[in-house]
């Protein structure tokens, strides 16, 4: 008689929570294997594997916290396997747009939300666009990082109701009039908080997320199967319909 597996452990950035669930339920019922998709902070899961918390897979939203496992022997080679945005979520009374947003980042009177930079790359890229800021002008990088409120992903965030978008949360409750976070969140915040504005970031701020995506070094046997069935055009037509963008996808697709 067979013996049953234990379910495939796939530790995943919270960006990706909707994408890659849905994912685990096609490979779900494409093969029979089952997913333990567990999503948070990719700064704060590659701690906690590091210090020896069972996974799989390790899908971040940047490709530097899974090349740490890997330099440490802990994780195979790094994969990309999606690309996001950094963008700006808006208050509704808040008056902006792509030519007055570093205007307004930088005015006292608004509260700039960002995630926390080190435990959660969204922070991160929110810091990146504060170092291009200073090229616009002199001083915006000390003043937007001393202004920034670090109001997600870190290990004493205070987290949204269950079920509720985190950064249309804080905005909702006033905790923050402007907050730079994935573009991925555009349809969940617009759902949940309507009038809740987006706003692109203009060029000489854009920053990119490029996601990797490891196999662990002490995997389960099917881990490889789901690695390969996330950058399958099956995955990635998935990941694509999440809002990301999916690098194997044949270029009419994507």
């Amino acid at each position: 008689m067979a013996v049953a597996l234990p379910p495939i452990r796939l530790l995943a950035a919270g960006s990706l929570r909707a994408a890659l669930g849905e994912v685990a339920a096609a490979f779900e019922a494409r093969t029979g294997h089952t997913v333990e998709l567990v999503c948070g902070a990719s700064g704060l899961l590659k701690q906690r594997i590091a210090q020896g918390e069972a996974a799989d897979l390790f899908a971040s939203a940047d490709l530097g916290n899974p090349e740490a496992l890997a330099e440490a022997g802990l994780a195979g080679p790094v994969v990309l396997f999606a690309r996001n945005e950094l963008c700006a979520f808006a208050r509704p009374e808040v008056a902006v747009s792509p030519e007055t947003l570093l205007a307004l980042m930088l005015d006292p009177a608004i509260k700039l939300g960002t995630s926390t930079p080190k435990a959660d790359p969204s922070g991160d890229y929110a810091f990146q666009v504060f170092a291009r800021a200073e090229a616009l002008q002199a001083g915006a990088k000390a003043a937007l990082e001393a202004k920034a409120l670090q109001l997600t992903g870190g290990w004493a965030s205070i987290a949204a109701p269950s079920g509720a978008n985190v950064y249309g949360h804080k905005l909702a409750t006033g905790e923050a009039d402007l907050f730079l976070a994935y573009r991925t969140n555009a349809e969940a915040i617009t759902r949940e908080q309507p009038g809740l504005q987006l706003v692109r970031l203009p060029a000489a701020l854009s920053v990119r997320a490029d996601y990797g995506l490891t196999v662990m070094a002490k995997a389960s046997p099917n881990a490889g199967r789901l690695a390969m069935f996330i950058l399958s055009r099956a995955g990635q037509e998935i990941l694509a319909k999440h809002g990301f963008a999916a690098p194997t996808l044949p270029r009419d697709t994507n």
